[in-house]
């Protein structure tokens, strides 16, 4: 578990729900994600990438989520919640989470490749780290 001061940090958002399986395609490049099943009932936060908190059970583990398409890896135009639970190594797959969104970092973007956009990821992970630790 990772200990994140969150006493001055004003949560823009909360989203509770399971995590399913998505294409696997993050894995590939050293960089899993979980996939939070949305509903249509759930309020998104605008779409964009931010620095979250993810909440399993008792532990607590920073994150870096995206909430929209994903131009670089897919054409659909379907919106998933897709976050990089920053040193984690564990299935998660159908446990319930929930993830806090606490500062947007960027909006989405198209990158060239899987290799571009994990060296952007490892970017945000870094905006994260550094929004938590303040």
């Amino acid at each position: 578990m990772q200990s994140v001061d969150r006493t001055e940090k004003e949560v823009l958002c909360s989203l509770t729900g399971p995590v399913v399986r998505g294409k696997g395609k993050g894995r590939t490049v050293g960089m899993p994600t979980v996939n939070l099943g949305i509903t249509e009932e759930m309020k998104l936060p605008p779409l964009g990438v931010y620095a979250t908190l993810v909440h399993r059970g008792e532990e607590t583990f920073m994150g870096v989520t995206n909430v929209g398409t994903r131009p670089s890896v897919d054409n659909e135009e379907r919106i998933t919640v897709e976050t990089l639970i920053l040193d984690f190594s564990g299935d998660v797959y159908d446990q319930e989470i929930t993830v806090e969104f606490y500062h947007y970092i960027r909006p989405i973007r198209k990158m060239e490749s899987l290799k571009a956009v994990q060296l952007q990821v490892e970017k945000d992970s870094l905006v994260a780290r550094a929004y938590f630790s303040r």
